[in-house]
């Protein structure tokens, strides 16, 4: 098979590449900018492009197939070519989709945690050496990629994303899936550049229900209202199996899980996150997994990468950054912090990156979503505004927005850097929440300060 990127540098479309790479397929592509790790990591294995840019002469009859990157315009000029030459173009659900039809899709959905709970269901079956295929939206530890095809494995994993699927496919991803098992995690309102109204994003979840293949089952959180009513609303005729947060206590910084053996000491924390691992016990117990050999392996699952990742720890003084944007994940990120830590002083920080967070209406969501800290940062750079072509927002917008009279608000990085470093961290635990990169601040540096 000899396929064509169109917008290869991205970081689920590079890991796709490289899969298929590994699975013996022709792999070209084209981009017009690449940044790191995708950039390396592709020209490890020979699929960087030789320049940036849109090339058409890439495209030709020879192709088997062309994947279209949510990256790409419309007006693409080897978009246009493929569509010219009557190429097959696949989105990137689309395609995996393709290479799944045959299997056991298993299909993890919700606005919030589902890249914890794919990577706990992964983190399981590699501990018991179970061989499945996957994709996920963020590297795990031991494991080579993202995304792994095969042939031969009957089950594949899928984190279902309900982000657009590409420039010419409005449909979100995870309703190409058609999953056989399905876990729906929570919905809390996000992307409204896309669902404009709640009612609207809520609808795309009644749609991923109602797509669940007819027999299948969908695991689902009890406990998150909106799933409740989506999924018991259904008229699927599928197997609805409920899942709530179990019992845990929290003793000295540690989290103990009950379990039928007792407690048992588990490396996550976070009323959100135990809630994850029980919905990533039960698919587990569905794909075959018993529940004792399930928490033999999670007690050693340690997170995934920027979900409350530990980056630096003192004597009495620890560092968090975590992948939290959107009010609820916010929300939930920062009380699960200081109640691992209640006797230390929590200073939260925010940063303010994606279209959402910018909209006056959305902002109001965020009220009370740092209440759990007890000093409350917001960094945004008003140029990032201004670049999304969006109305400028105010500090005073968002202070009134949070509702919080103390909110500290920075709008220039070297003024949110130097709040930091010049910070003392005795006795205190520094969450850092952004799916940006906090205006280029120095995490080795972060990490010296708290060690120091």
């Amino acid at each position: 098979m000899q396929i064509h990127f169109i917008a290869i540098g991205g970081s689920a479309m590079h890991n796709l590449a490289l899969a298929l790479e590994h699975k013996g397929y022709i792999i070209t592509g084209s981009d017009d900018v690449i940044f790191e790790p995708s950039k390396s990591r592709l020209q490890e294995k020979g699929l960087l492009p030789e320049a940036f840019g849109w090339f058409p002469d890439k495209v030709h009859q020879g192709l088997d197939a062309v994947i279209l990157g949510m990256h790409a315009k419309p007006d693409n000029p080897e978009l246009l070519k493929a569509q010219e030459l009557g190429l097959t173009i696949y989105s990137y659900p689309e395609f995996l989709y393709e290479q799944s039809k045959h299997k056991t899709r298993v299909v993890i959905g919700g606005s919030h945690g589902k890249t914890t709970i794919t990577s706990m269901i992964l983190h399981v079956l590699n501990y018991h050496d179970i061989e499945v295929d996957f994709m996920v939206g963020a590297q795990l530890e031991g494991f080579d990629r993202m995304v792994h095809l095969t042939e031969e494995n009957d089950f594949i994993v899928l984190e279902g994303d309900e982000y657009l699927s590409s420039p010419i496919d409005r449909r979100p991803k995870f309703h190409l899936y058609k999953p056989n098992i399905a876990l729906l995690s929570g919905i809390a309102w996000d992307h409204i550049n896309v669902f404009p109204t709640f009612e609207n994003y809520v609808e795309q979840f009644q749609i991923f229900v109602d797509g669940i293949v007819k027999g299948g089952s969908i695991t689902y959180n009890e406990e998150d209202d909106e799933v409740k009513k989506v999924v018991e609303a259904s008229e699927n005729p599928i197997r609805k199996l409920p899942y709530r947060t179990p019992e845990f206590s929290v003793e000295n910084g540690e989290t103990l899980l009950e379990t039928p053996d007792g407690l048992m000491p588990i490396e996550v924390f976070g009323k959100h996150n135990l809630s994850n691992l029980a919905g990533a016990k039960w698919i587990c117990q569905n794909m075959g997994v018993d529940e004792e050999d399930f928490y033999e392996a999670i007690a050693t699952f340690k997170g995934a990468s920027k979900r409350l990742e530990k980056i630096a720890e003192g004597t009495t003084s620890i560092a968090y950054k975590d992948f939290a944007h959107s009010p609820s994940k916010v929300a939930a990120t920062t009380r699960a912090v200081k109640e691992q830590y209640p006797d230390r002083k929590l200073i939260a920080c925010l940063e303010l990156h994606t279209y959402s967070s910018f909209n006056p209406e959305f902002l109001k969501e965020y009220k009370g979503a740092l209440d759990s800290a007890d000093e409350a940062i917001v960094f945004y750079l008003p140029e990032s505004v201004a670049i999304k072509k969006l109305d400028p927002v105010s500090p005073e917008q968002i202070r009134e927005a949070f509702g919080r009279s103390d909110l500290q608000i920075f709008t220039d990085a070297s003024s949110f850097h130097n709040r930091i470093f010049s910070s003392e961290f005795d006795n205190t635990t520094l969450l850092l929440m952004s799916s940006g990169n906090y205006g280029g601040l120095s995490l080795q540096e972060v990490k010296q300060k708290i060690e120091d």
